[in-house]
This record gives C-alpha cells, structure tokens and sequence, in this order.
C-alpha cells in the first residue's frame, strides 16, 4: 500500500508541476481596462481552463496521497 500511495505521490507532483508550468502568466490575460474583471469572474475559454482543473485535481492527490504515505509510515 506504501510503494502504491509513494507512486501516486510521484506521479501527482509531477502533474502538479507540469501543469502549473504551462499554464500562462497572470499578466498574460489582462487587457487595457477590462482584462482584470474578466479574469476575476472566471471567463477563462481554452487550455488555461483545463489546465487549471488539472491542476486542482492533481494537487487535491497529492495532498491526499501525501496524507496517506505519512499515516501509513508512521
């Protein structure tokens, strides 16, 4: 259950990073004037969506799985 929950583990950080890595900057987005209200009330289309729920998921299993490995470990 230990080698299963550190794989899990591995394998959610580095989900994490990749796709913090590719999601685009803040400033990115953000227009003369409108840009920030937009960013703000969620009106984001295309792969930043996805890679933001992506991101959610994958560090909600890495929490979970390094919850996990350090209740098992002790």
């Amino acid at each position: 259950m230990v080698i299963f929950l550190t794989i899990l583990l591995v394998i959610s950080s580095l989900g994490l990073i990749a796709t913090v890595l590719l999601q685009s900057g803040v400033s990115a987005g953000l227009g003369a004037i409108g840009g920030a209200s937009e960013s703000f009330f969620g009106k984001k289309k295309g792969l930043d969506a996805v890679f933001q729920k992506l991101s959610i998921i994958s560090a909600v299993v890495f929490l979970l799985s390094s919850l996990g490995v350090a209740y098992l470990m002790k």
